[in-house]
């Protein structure tokens, strides 16, 4: 058995800035993927998977019984396929902020929902929302609280806009220009991040007034800008307002940035080679950067290894 394949996810904008209610752009990355599957010879890591899809079963029958009209899955077909050592396979680095858990919720759904929303159909904003709900909830069983976004990205496999809470829809992006020496990147801190703590963290933050206006005025600010520039082509704006972000997120979410890259963060700043932001919860894993001269950064970032996810 060898079910299709889910792909990884960017949060190109948004992180944190969408639990209140910021916009946020997600885009699908096909560099990374899992699929379910069952092998006659399984390694260590296949159990360890298959361990863990065990106890997410016993977490889903939980759901469809707290929540009979969000969600039905087929749990006797589930808990059958797992006992013959199905597992997820998956090259999707964790802890990394680009979506592994997100991926194996979408191939759970696709495969054991039952009455399931599929991707074929004519996806109104009503069936987005019941499907982010959706996932939201299942995806708590892995970090707490989640927004369900990374597992709707890696189920439909589309750019998704994000107005707010409440209103999601598809998005068309500009098309990747094929020489262009702009360039959106990843950049490996070389360490994982957990995103339960980060979040505490700003939850915790968000108990003191100065921070919450910061993030009100500032914050979100520059992140709906930058949502506007990038979905309207607005190459020389979008800079602007991504230097801007990176700053207010170098100033105010010091803890979600790795210590020995707060330097490398305050040079991008400062030379305009680069500009650092944060790629989901932070901690570790993956940051994201921008830059106008991809040979220029670099250069700059000789050090580290960097992946190339969008050309301007």
């Amino acid at each position: 058995m060898k079910g299709p394949l889910f792909y990884s996810k960017i949060l190109l904008f948004g992180e944190y800035g969408i639990i209140k209610d910021s916009k946020g752009l997600s885009i699908p990355y096909n560099f990374y993927n899992g699929a379910l599957k069952v092998s006659e010879e399984p390694t260590a890591k296949a159990k360890e998977s298959n361990e863990h899809l065990r106890r997410f079963a016993n977490y889903l029958n939980t759901l469809q019984k707290d929540h009979p009209e969000l969600v039905q899955f087929d749990i006797a077909s589930l808990e059958a396929d797992i006992e013959k050592g199905m597992y997820f396979d998956s090259s999707i680095p964790q802890g990394y902020g680009v979506g592994s858990s997100g991926a194996l919720v979408a191939a759970i759904y696709d495969k054991y929902a039952t009455d399931k929303i599929t991707v074929l159909e004519n996806l109104t904003r009503d069936k987005l929302l019941k499907l982010k709900k959706i996932f939201g909830k299942m995806e708590s069983f892995f970090h707490g609280e989640s927004s369900g976004l990374d597992p709707l990205n890696s189920y439909l496999s589309i750019p998704i806009l994000i107005n707010s809470k409440d209103n999601i829809e598809p998005a068309g992006i500009p098309s990747q220009t094929e020489n262009g020496t702009g360039a959106v990147f990843l950049l490996d801190s070389g360490s994982t991040g957990e995103t339960a703590p980060m979040i505490s963290i700003f939850m915790e933050n968000m108990k003191q007034e100065p921070f919450r206006k910061m993030l009100k005025n500032q914050f979100v600010k520059h992140t709906d800008a930058c949502v506007d520039d990038f979905l309207k082509g607005d190459v020389k704006s979008l800079f602007k307002n991504v230097k801007s972000l990176s700053h207010v997120v170098l100033d105010n979410f010091k803890p979600m940035i790795p210590a020995k890259f707060h330097n490398l963060w305050k040079n991008g700043i400062e030379t305009n080679d680069y500009y650092l932001k944060l790629c989901g919860s932070g901690g570790g894993g993956y940051i994201l950067g921008f830059t106008e001269d991809i040979d220029k950064a670099r250069k700059s970032l000789k050090d580290y290894n960097l992946e190339v996810v969008y050309n301007f």
